[in-house]
């Protein structure tokens, strides 16, 4: 598959940036909100557990709904939801289920109830001053989230016809233990460029999430159901990142509480550097391309795909393919 080799691909100009403030944390002050569910019927009543980032100072603001991975809980990416935030994001991660996981059809359904709740319901819950702009709504997951992401961006749940995703980004998006093994809906195809989606798409892998930790162990994102096809069956404009170096928990806060925080750390092969750089290239990454999709601001995408060095942690390979020959934003 020629797209997926190991090169940088970019129709970018020559004025590019040589330089990016995306990898450091941003401007704005950050405030973390817990959101309880509750059996109150009433549109302020998430139907999950919420935790909302939200920069805190007055203006209007993209939001980004974020879907957490296989038995993780949405506070273990309480610091990069903090770099993503102060960059001028609302983030909303809901808490998709507690100790059993539920059936990937259900997982998505409950995706989409809070998805259609956000309308009436997120903005009562931010500080004073600050507007949710749902007209700039992006869609990410990690692992099994991010397979729940592209399920639900591919209408595989009924949402509101007044909202509409403008963006979608899978991290590490994994869709099953093994091809015998895969959580349903089932949407991969295995036909490049299959995904019927109109929207901008990143995909952000991991170079050893393929690999076993252990002999007990299984690859947490194994080949043929990871990142690489995900990307492969993506329609342009699409862009594709892997974190050569790390793991597939890597992204996670350092030392999650709890059982299941230890759990993350030992069942998935990690980097043998720290975290950080990797939780601020993928949250820098993300930042760019949010701007270039919902802002219109090619630039800082624009200086990582011309010049990957530019990130905390080696990316390869890094591809872009725009919609059009002539431009990134279409």
């Amino acid at each position: 598959m020629a797209l997926l080799e190991a090169k940088t691909t970019s129709t970018f100009t020559d004025t590019t940036p040589t330089t990016t403030s995306v990898f450091s944390k941003g401007d704005f002050a950050v405030e973390f909100i817990k959101v309880a569910e509750t059996s109150n019927s009433s549109s302020s009543s998430p139907p999950k557990p919420l935790l909302i980032a939200t920069p805190t100072a007055k203006g209007s603001y993209p939001v980004v709904l974020f879907l957490h991975g296989f038995y993780l809980r949405n506070y273990f990416y309480k610091d990069l939801l903090h770099h993503i935030s102060s960059h001028g994001i609302i983030l909303v991660a809901p808490q998709l289920y507690e100790y059993v996981p539920p059936s990937g059809t259900e997982e998505i359904d409950s995706a989409a109830k809070v998805t259609n709740w956000l309308q009436e319901g997120l903005q009562p819950k931010l500080p004073e001053n600050v507007r949710a702009d749902l007209t700039k709504l992006g869609l990410a997951g990690h692992s099994r989230g991010g397979k729940a992401a592209f399920a639900l961006a591919l209408g595989k749940a009924e949402t509101s016809l007044s909202l509409k995703f403008s963006v979608l980004l899978g991290i590490d998006p994994v869709a099953g233990l093994n091809k015998g093994c895969r959580t349903k809906p089932h949407i991969l195809t295995y036909n490049p460029r299959s995904f019927d989606l109109s929207i901008p798409v990143t995909v952000i892998g991991t170079g050893l999430g393929s690999e076993q930790k252990n002999c007990l162990s299984p690859p947490c994102a194994p080949e043929g159901l990871n990142h690489e096809e995900f990307f492969n069956e993506c329609k342009p404009p699409c862009a594709y990142f892997v974190a050569k170096d790390y793991g597939h928990m890597d992204m996670l806060d350092d030392n999650p509480p709890g059982a299941i925080g230890e759990l993350s750390s030992c069942m998935c092969k990690n980097g043998t550097g720290p975290r950080d750089p990797m939780r601020r290239s993928v949250g820098g990454i993300v930042v760019a391309f949010l701007r270039a999709y919902l802002e219109a601001d090619e630039k800082d995408l624009a200086a990582i795909v011309g010049d990957p060095s530019l990130a905390p942690v080696t990316l390869e390979p890094v591809e872009f393919i725009p919609a059009s020959k002539s431009s990134l934003i279409t």
